[in-house]
C-alpha cells in the first residue's frame, strides 16, 4: 500500500509528465490507488475551489482514510513520543502505512525517523 503526505498528495496531483510515469508505475506495481488521511487534506487544501482543483481532481482516484480509530491515533501518538519530532499529521500518514507500507513525501526527514519506530513503513522522497 502507499500513503501521500501533503507533499506526496500535491505533488502527485501536479500535471507532469513525471507525476503521471509514477502513477503508472505504482499503478503497474498494483499500488494504486493510494490512501490518503483525511488530516492530510487540512495541509494540502486552501478551502478555494479554483486554488484546490488539481488536488480534488487527484483525490477522487485515492482512497481517503476518513477515520482515525483511536488506536490508530494512540500509536500515531507513540510515534511522535518515540522519534521526538513530526507533527501529528506526519504520525497519522506513518501509522495508516503500518505494516508494510510506502509513505510518498517531500519532506523525508521526519517522516523516515517516525517510521523507525513503526513496523516495516518505508518512506521515499517524490
Amino acid at each position: 500500500m502507499v500513503v501521500l503526505d501533503s507533499g506526496g498528495l500535491t505533488r502527485l496531483s501536479e500535471r507532469s509528465r513525471q507525476a503521471a510515469a509514477l502513477i503508472e508505475a505504482l499503478a503497474t506495481e498494483g499500488l494504486w490507488p493510494p490512501r490518503v488521511p483525511t488530516p492530510v487534506l487540512v495541509e494540502s487544501l486552501r478551502g478555494d475551489p479554483g486554488k484546490d482543483a488539481l488536488v480534488n481532481r487527484f483525490l477522487k482516484t485515492c482512497d481517503v482514510v476518513e477515520e482515525i480509530p483511536e488506536a490508530l491515533a494512540r500509536r500515531a501518538a507513540l510515534f511522535r513520543t518515540r522519534a521526538r519530532t513530526g507533527s501529528a499529521v506526519d504520525a497519522i500518514v506513518v501509522a495508516v502505512a503500518e505494516p508494510g507500507g510506502l509513505v510518498l513525501t517531500s519532506d523525508k526527514g521526519d517522516l523516515r525517523a517516525l517510521a523507525g519506530h513503526a513496523r516495516d513503513v518505508r518512506v521515499e522522497p517524490i
